[in-house]
Parts: structure tokens; sequence; C-alpha cells
């Protein structure tokens, strides 16, 4: 069973020019990685994207076939679905300048704000 977690504040009214952003997090079961990887996940997504995402956690260990979908090979990952292009992150979400450059919500080199 897919279990998905809306979080981030809910604004009435979208404007356009905001993106929606849609997560996916593939994880097995609720190890020490995974769940460091959900909270280093929240955490990007309050501070920059705060309201505009929604996280859909896909645990393998109760669904393995729906690895096959996005071609998951490695995990913890993460998949950006929206803002297309499709986006793809290993590993438990650590290197904040590395998440944001793989979510391009930020140049490389550019300083962490």
């Amino acid at each position: 069973m897919i279990k998905i977690a809306k979080v981030g504040k809910q604004k009435p009214a979208k404007a356009p020019e905001e993106e929606a952003w849609e997560l996916r997090l593939y994880v097995a079961g609720q190890t020490s990685k995974s769940l460091t990887a959900f909270a280093n996940l929240k955490s990007i997504c309050e501070k920059y994207i705060a309201g505009k995402y929604t996280i859909e956690v896909v645990d393998l260990l109760k669904n393995p076939t729906l690895a096959k979908g996005d071609q998951i090979l490695a995990i913890p990952t993460l998949v950006r679905k929206l803002p297309s292009p499709i986006r793809k992150i290993l590993g438990d979400l650590s290197n904040t300048e590395r998440v944001l450059v793989g979510l391009d919500l930020r140049q490389k080199n550019e300083p962490i704000t």
C-alpha cells in the first residue's frame, strides 16, 4: 500500500506562477536512513517550497513492484515528478546543496540562503 503524506501549509488559492511540486520518496521500511531522508526532505521543502509540495512515500518492502515504474535501483531515492523534467536524487538527502541543485531550486555553487 502506498502511503501518501501531504505536508506543507495549505494555501487557499495557488497563483498561476507558482509551481506544484510532486515528490516521491522510495524507501525500504523505517530504517534510520529512510527516516533521515524523509526528515531532510521535509525540512528542505518547508524552507524552499513551503505550501507548494506533496510527498508520497513508497515503501518497497511492502510494494517492491513499484520500483520498476521509476526505475529505482537504490534506496532511499527521491523522484521529482513535477515540475518537469523528472529528476532523481539518491541517498539520505543530508547534503542540502546537492538536493537543491538536484531539484533545480538553485544553481551549483550558488550560496545557500
